[in-house]
């Protein structure tokens, strides 16, 4: 039992010096803090994944106090990113849980994580990082639009100005969904890479299946008919917070049903022994052709059509 707990708070203390290292590369090496930020939770998810919830979040907590006097405030944002995405893997691999279950989980704490540090820029310090960073992506479009026209002494016409404030309009409107499409990305990049670094360390790590075996909740496509009919009888006025609130859900829904679709047309070319290269070409047609795809999407949720494909492969 001493041994256990001498061993415990030996790991502990070497993951928090490793996680401390990796912060401070991701704050003072250029380049070197790409990779660096990348397997940084990766301390933490070995912790976690060998002990205990509680011991865990001990751990996290006091790696990213000592990283707070490594990088002061300006550290400390992506100190909590990183420890919570490291807790949040690890728990599901201490609790068997799937790979899926461990997507979904440290999306979740990673976006509720990213919303209290907004929330306390916001009202403590009055910073509003999100707008700022509109409001100077939108100056300098001005800027180049000043320098465009001196350059070639003609007025920018008013068509492209249009679409380009529509755009910067538009972006601001959704950014909820970016924010979440982010975080499901950052997810996605820390798993990807940190789990068969794990493998190596003799940590049993869960498997993805096969991405053609992919199926999404049929709730999503009640959401989408739900969202759908709000558009189309209920027609929200542009601007409202109910437009707004449908926009960024239906954007969501969208790259769901997106990624559903592709997953079915990579299973009809797996049932039917077509070549892989058919797969890299699908999928990049896919994002043109994305009204498509969802359309997909929509009948493989809806119908069996899996089925319907394997009885046919076999004949």
């Amino acid at each position: 039992m001493q041994n256990n707990q001498t061993r415990k708070l030996a790991h502990g203390a070497m993951m928090i010096a490793l996680f401390t290292v990796l912060m401070a590369i991701v704050f003072y090496i250029p380049l070197a803090n790409i990779i660096a930020a990348i397997i940084a939770p990766l301390p933490m998810i070995w912790y976690s994944a060998n002990y205990n919830r509680k011991s865990s979040l001990l751990v996290a907590v006091i790696a990213v106090f000592i990283t707070f006097f490594i990088g002061g405030l300006l550290l400390l944002p992506a100190s909590l990113i990183f420890a919570a995405a490291g807790v949040a893997i690890g728990d599901a691999i201490y609790y068997k849980k799937s790979k899926v279950f461990m997507f979904i989980s440290t999306s979740i704490v990673l976006l509720i994580t990213f919303a209290i540090q907004y929330l306390i820029s916001l009202r403590l310090f009055e910073v509003d990082f999100i707008r700022d960073s509109l409001a100077l992506m939108k100056t300098s479009y001005m800027e180049s639009i000043k320098m465009t026209e001196n350059l070639t002494g003609q007025p920018v016409p008013k068509e492209t100005m249009d679409m380009a404030n529509t755009m910067l309009n538009t972006l601001e409107m959704t950014i909820p969904a970016s924010v979440t499409f982010a975080m499901l990305f950052l997810t996605f990049i820390i798993i990807t890479v940190n789990l068969p670094i794990l493998k190596r360390l003799k940590v049993d790590v869960p498997k993805f299946a096969k991405f053609s075996e992919l199926r999404l909740p049929r709730s999503v496509l009640w959401y989408y008919l739900i969202v759908l009919s709000v558009n189309l009888f209920v027609r929200p006025e542009a601007d409202s917070s109910l437009a707004i609130i449908m926009l960024n859900i239906s954007m969501v829904l969208w790259v769901l049903l997106t990624i559903q679709g592709i997953s079915f047309i990579h299973f009809v070319i797996d049932a039917f022994g077509y070549p892989k290269f058919i797969k890299v070409l699908s999928t990049i047609l896919a994002i043109p052709l994305y009204s498509f795809v969802i359309l997909v999407g929509i009948v493989d949720l809806g119908f069996n059509a899996r089925n319907y494909i394997r009885e046919k492969s076999q004949k």
